[in-house]
């Protein structure tokens, strides 16, 4: 199991602006305040765009086009996208330009569908995708985000967004993953004392939360497990929500697969045991632990 201190030492102290024109960067231990998330501009800060099949959740296995927003207002320790929290990175884009890339987004086709025929005939075997993932970060207080998701709906794509919930925005997607922040995931106090306590002030807004799944279509409710310790925690969040067992997925928090297999043997028995579904982390099994998958 990595171990907090190994990666919070791996990481800078400063803490770099978020994505809103009128947030500078700063250094040190700082957490922005609340009133630097009021957004008002339409190009959005993107710390990366790939296609891949998406690894985690109900829709693993699908081919996705992923927009990762670059930003984020919470600090999980474990973080394994910090180019977009803890040192965001990126671009900024606007919304045609994001929408015209997942138009032009297509994976090669499965080898079990892609026959030794069709390469002989020049067949094209590659599929177009269907689906955009839009994630970070968080990509709930992206500028324009809301934009972003209707114009992606509008043009025909499915769209789920992966969110820790802690801000109450309205949107529409065709699936809400909620990813609910545990006690387990606070940076250590003595080494970020501001984004530790920040952090700690805004993971769970149960109400927040309650509101985004009222308004969303289809959910999933997804928690990383660092320990057996967050269990009766899981439990009071999930009763909290009151969201269905079938739409909770329990995922190990890990970034190798020697983690992930190791965490199966203690999660996955409980996971079935209250009959929530147990998520693997595949991207990692099929590409390792890498940017772009």
């Amino acid at each position: 199991m990595v171990k907090r201190f190994e990666i919070l030492k791996e990481r800078e102290q400063g803490v770099p602006a978020l994505l809103y024109p009128d947030a500078t960067s700063r250094k040190g231990d700082s957490a922005p305040s609340d009133a630097s998330l009021v957004a008002s501009n339409t190009r959005l800060r993107i710390a990366e765009t790939f296609t891949s099949r998406q690894g985690e959740g109900r829709l693993t296995g699908v081919p996705s086009f992923f927009i990762r927003t670059s930003g984020c207002n919470l600090r999980c320790w474990f973080c394994d996208t910090p180019y977009a929290s803890w040192n965001p990175e990126g671009e900024r884009f606007t919304i045609d330009s994001l929408l015209n890339d997942a138009q032009n987004a297509s994976m090669p086709m499965a080898d079990d569908r892609a026959t030794d025929e069709d390469s002989s005939r020049g067949t094209e075997t590659s599929i177009r995708v269907q689906h955009v993932v839009l994630t970070g970060g968080e990509p709930l207080i992206a500028a324009g985000f809301p934009e972003l998701a209707t114009t992606l709906q509008n043009a025909g794509f499915h769209v789920t967004v992966e969110t820790a919930g802690t801000v109450d925005v309205d949107f529409h997607c065709d699936l809400l993953s909620l990813s609910p922040k545990l006690r387990g995931s606070t940076p250590d106090a003595a080494e970020h004392p501001k984004w530790s306590q920040t952090h700690e002030e805004r993971r769970m807004p149960v109400t927040t939360m309650r509101q985004l799944i009222s308004r969303s279509p289809n959910v999933q409710v997804k928690f990383v497990v660092d320990s057996p310790d967050e269990f009766d925690e899981i439990l009071g969040v999930v009763a909290d929500l009151e969201v269905a067992a079938s739409d909770v997925w329990i995922m190990p928090q890990g970034v190798t697969v020697e983690q992930l297999d190791a965490a199966a043997t203690w999660l996955a028995p409980w996971a079935s045991e209250h009959e929530f579904e147990y998520c693997d982390r595949m991207q990692i099994r099929w590409y390792g632990n890498r940017r772009g998958t």
